[in-house]
């Protein structure tokens, strides 16, 4: 009888110690400020959208980008409600000023002009554009958050930034104050029942819309690049523990415009396994762009001292319910990782 009745407890002892770990790039970044807290509490397609594929994945833990910031916190408090009034609760959350749309008094971007949405540490129409946000079941230790946000590009070891004819672009006294993070990178402490974890997450510039001097695309580069520094000691406090990168890279590890080796680099690290997800067609794209096609830019990848239990890409069927709601939230798609403790 007690043998009996300790197979019947192995499924949910096995399921209580699984983690599941998510990104998605929710794409509600609007216009102006205030705007996505308006659209939240109107109950607008696109939210409820973006809502119903966290029901549908029930992530842990996710890490979400695309989220306008605001000093109060607001915006991303409707947001949380929201997904619990529907059913799923996430009481832990962390969210931080962003580099996206911070204003500077240069011309950041080389157009001759200052003020404009490229002149910001990471461009944005407004502070808090398109920020970052982590969204737990477990507690978060928000005062052991490292946040390297205000690292300067020039400072990060081995960083090459943007030269046109042998000198500076667009000027030696702009990249002197010129951010790494186009948003943010940050290292997230969470306590999970299994332990202390740390979600490092980011997302890095797009590395197209700029001229010759490639300025985007070394940024990006340098942007995937510094995790790598960071698991090798070379810069700021290396996770001594179980920890998972989940973020938005832009940048595909074979196509694109983009410096590839930085992501390749990345996939490869000794520290990190990558549990290569697919959608349930076996695909490996995560958002797919008009012009440019599908990519792989979203990842999850954890540390090496996990147990990788499953891995998948929320892309449903384009005629089924879910997949309507998913391609009504982003074009991006979430990525979700299972983890067990070794």
């Amino acid at each position: 009888m007690i043998r009996v009745l300790f197979l019947l407890l192995l499924p949910v002892v096995a399921q209580a110690e699984t983690l599941r770990v998510a990104t998605f790039n929710t794409e509600l970044s609007r216009d102006g400020p205030g705007l996505l807290l308006r659209d939240i509490q109107r109950g607008d397609p696109q939210v409820q959208a973006v809502v119903d594929v966290l029901l549908a994945t029930r992530p842990d833990i996710v890490a979400l980008q695309g989220i306008d910031w605001d000093l109060d916190g607001r915006a991303l408090s409707a947001l949380t409600q929201a997904i619990d009034t529907a059913g799923l609760s996430y009481p832990h959350s962390f969210s931080a000023q962003p580099n996206s749309g911070l204003e500077t008094a240069y011309d950041l971007d080389g157009d001759g002009q200052t003020g404009g949405d490229g002149d910001a540490q990471g461009w944005g129409r407004f502070n808090g554009k398109g920020g970052l946000a982590v969204l737990s079941r477990h507690p978060i230790l928000t005062g052991k958050v490292q946040n390297f946000s205000g690292l300067l590009w020039q400072d990060l070891p081995g960083a090459t930034l943007p030269r046109i004819d042998g000198k500076p672009f667009p000027t030696a006294q702009a990249q002197a104050i010129q951010r790494l993070s186009s948003t943010a990178h940050w290292v997230v402490p969470i306590a999970t029942s299994g332990g202390r974890m740390d979600l490092l997450t980011f997302h890095a510039t797009p590395p197209v819309f700029d001229g010759p001097e490639d300025r985007n695309g070394l940024r990006n580069r340098d942007e995937v690049r510094f995790w790598s520094l960071l698991l090798d000691g070379a810069i700021g406090q290396a996770p001594e523990r179980r920890f998972v990168i989940a973020g938005d890279a832009n940048l595909d590890p074979g196509k694109g415009d983009g410096r590839n080796q930085a992501i390749r680099d990345l996939l490869s690290h000794p520290r990190l396994q990558d549990p290569a997800p697919q959608t349930p067609s076996g695909s490996d794209t995560t958002v797919v762009w008009k012009a440019v096609g599908e990519m792989r830019v979203d990842y999850v990848l954890p540390s090496g001292d996990w147990a990788v239990v499953d891995a998948g890409i929320h892309w449903p069927d384009a005629d089924t319910p879910d997949g309507a709601t998913a391609r009504a939230a982003s074009r991006h798609r979430l990525i979700w990782v299972e983890l067990a403790a070794e």
